[in-house]
């Protein structure tokens, strides 16, 4: 029995050796995104991701120089671009609130602590840390545009970015409040009376 238990180790374990490409990357991505839900982020190190995945620390050295760029790796491997497949529903009302809502859900499922550990190393990552949004709020806002139901003139990076950044704050704020009635909110007394606004007299 005992011999076959060895054997079948050393099968895994040539398996695991054959790992290459996207087959690896996906191990370690997974191993890291287990391994900091488990632990939170303060208390993540590579060595542990090496063991969960069954490789070399060496080996996501090469591919991440910090366990703030697998994280965030391994944050858009987990849950993906939120910017992709974006709803066109006709209505930028509609439009912005599926948007938001998924990123209300984006944030929630990563956690407080891990974005905050992630802000606190800011300087070591690259500096699109949270998902487009604002650029699916551009493209809705673009789109609203053509059908006369937002002004082209209030299609701009920080009006765009406004949305993303009342719901993170909702969020991350120990008495936030990001429900679907906040959202609402955000949306209804904030961003649409500023893109649909009648212009300012010259």
């Amino acid at each position: 029995m005992d011999r076959q238990v060895a054997r079948d180790d050393n099968v895994g374990a040539a398996h695991r050796s054959r790992r290459r490409g996207a087959e690896l990357d996906d191990a370690l991505l997974e191993a890291a995104w287990a391994e900091v839900k488990a632990v939170g982020y303060t208390k993540l190190t590579i060595e542990r991701v090496a063991e969960r995945a069954v490789a070399h620390k060496t080996v996501i050295y090469r591919r991440w120089p910090n366990r703030g760029a697998l994280v965030q790796a391994a944050l858009r491997h987990r849950l993906g671009l939120l910017a992709g497949d974006l709803p066109d529903t006709g209505d930028l009302r509609q439009d912005v609130i599926v948007i938001l809502f998924r990123y209300r859900d984006y944030l929630v499922e990563i956690g407080r602590d891990i974005i905050h550990g992630l802000v606190s190393e800011m300087a070591d990552l690259s500096q699109d840390l949270y998902p487009a949004i604002s650029d699916a709020v551009v493209i809705a806002l673009e789109r609203a545009a053509e059908r006369g139901e937002a002004r082209a003139d209030r299609i701009t990076p920080r009006i765009a970015a406004l949305p993303d950044t009342l719901l993170r704050h909702e969020v991350l704020s120990p008495r936030g409040d990001a429900s679907d009635a906040s959202i609402a909110a955000i949306i209804d007394e904030v961003f649409l009376p500023l893109v649909q606004g009648a212009a300012s007299p010259q």
